[in-house]
């Protein structure tokens, strides 16, 4: 297993403080702010560690509500709000200095059988092949800005794939589609509910940049300021987050300074095992 990963699940891995209320740690990465997919994924795992294993989540929706302070840990307050015969619904709070900056709803519900109908997943080249991490920062000032080198060659817990480099090259807007396949870098532990909390923090890796596409620009120029403003997460079934994922992203609008991008997440065979919608803050730097 690598450092990332084990680090990774290290963190997910939160401190029972009382009954419905835990704490969770930041990894040690130099950020100014704590990466919005942790948050997502450690309320993940407080509200399902009120639930029992046998009522997986469904879905979650989520406030960003202020920059997390990565040198304290933060506090996830669950408050229980139904306990019904085929869903189960809990709300997560997560708290820094006494302030709220992170908020969610999380809904569970037991295993069931019914109507069944997916998308088909985009014809795009499949993982092997395609530069990773190495092969990007290789990149570096030649084919890449060395920025979005850096970025995707860094050691990360989840390995990253993009299908097509050339949205970052010479800032051309494109049409505002983006597919990258994504899987942890390492095996996990045989455990669903760590599996579904990966592919949170890994849904919220690349998604806002989509809405910059096309006007040319990423939330890697200095000229740009962004940041997630909500999030919103749908499974749709079983996860095994340390096998390979399509991660096909678009966005339809953007306006007011806001962008707005959709996400589909498929498996190997095709399957599509979770959707994500996400706003987020996109505006030009003034200073």
């Amino acid at each position: 297993m690598t450092e990332a990963v084990a680090e990774l699940i290290a963190i997910l891995d939160l401190e029972r403080l009382e009954n419905d209320l835990f704490r969770g740690h930041n990894p040690k990465t130099g950020w100014r702010r704590v990466f919005g997919g942790q948050v997502v994924a450690q309320a993940l795992v407080a509200a399902q560690r009120t639930v029992s294993a046998d009522r997986p989540v469904h879905s979650l929706h989520a406030y960003f509500l202020l920059p997390g302070d990565p040198r304290i840990p933060i506090v996830y307050e669950v408050e229980r709000l139904r306990d019904g015969q085929s869903f189960t619904t809990r709300r997560v709070k997560a708290i820094q200095n006494g302030r709220a900056i992170f908020a969610t709803t999380v809904s569970f519900q037991i295993v069931e059988d019914g109507f069944t109908h997916r998308p088909e997943r985009p014809d795009v080249p499949g993982p092997e092949g395609l530069p990773g991490g190495r092969e990007i920062a290789a990149m570096a000032g030649l084919a890449l800005p060395e920025a979005i080198a850096a970025y995707f060659a860094r050691p990360r817990p989840i390995d990253l794939r993009p299908v097509d480099l050339r949205r970052y090259r010479g800032g051309e807007p494109r049409g505002p589609v983006f597919n990258v396949w994504l899987r942890a870098a390492a095996t996990l532990p045989d455990d669903p509910a760590l599996h579904r909390a990966v592919l949170a923090y890994a849904s919220d890796m690349t998604l806002l940049d989509v809405a910059l596409i096309p006007h040319g620009r990423s939330v890697f120029d200095p000229q740009v300021q962004a940041a997630s403003l909500d999030h919103a997460l749908w499974f749709h079934g079983p996860v095994r987050a340390d096998e390979w994922h399509l991660y096909a992203q678009d966005s339809p609008a953007a306006a007011g300074a806001r962008g707005f991008a959709r996400g589909q997440i498929f498996d190997r065979e095709g399957r599509l095992v979770a959707s994500v919608a996400q706003e987020g803050l996109i505006r030009p730097r003034l200073d």
